[in-house]
């Protein structure tokens, strides 16, 4: 989801358009406003959820953190602590620590396993170039 396209909002967007923006289904929309992960959304004249601008950003945070592989348990602990305001600042300082920490880890990780799929890439070229340059003189 692109930020510069939330922030270019004017109004509210039906749960479709939601959906269409975020990548999120509606059926996730509704579930992550039940689990509490989404605060109550506004309803529009016949009752349907209208997202406003400040929804979609915090869903786009959400969606960061889910790309980083936060458990949706650790999503509800953040949005918990966020509802809470300034008070909790502190914690939710913390929680993202904690959280940037197992990111860091987890793409060290995947740099190492990244090396060494390069290494052997460039093993099988060398082997292949030997093969066709043998195969080259023998003809």
């Amino acid at each position: 989801m692109a930020t510069e396209r939330i922030e270019q909002i004017d109004g509210t967007l039906t749960i479709a358009e939601t959906s269409e923006l975020t990548g999120l289904t509606p059926s996730t929309l509704r579930y992550y406003e039940r689990i509490g992960l989404i605060d109550g959304v506004a309803r529009g004249p016949d009752g349907r959820r209208r997202y406003q601008a400040a929804d979609l950003a915090w869903m786009a945070f959400l969606l960061r953190l889910r790309t980083t592989g936060m458990p949706i348990q650790g999503m509800l602990a953040f949005a918990e602590l966020r509802r809470g305001g300034n008070a909790t600042v502190r914690e939710r300082l913390e929680l993202l620590r904690r959280h940037q920490a197992q990111v860091s880890r987890r793409y060290e990780a995947v740099m190492r396993s990244l090396d060494a799929i390069d290494n052997k890439i460039t093993h099988y070229e060398r082997l292949v170039e030997e093969r066709d340059g043998d195969s080259g003189r023998q003809a």
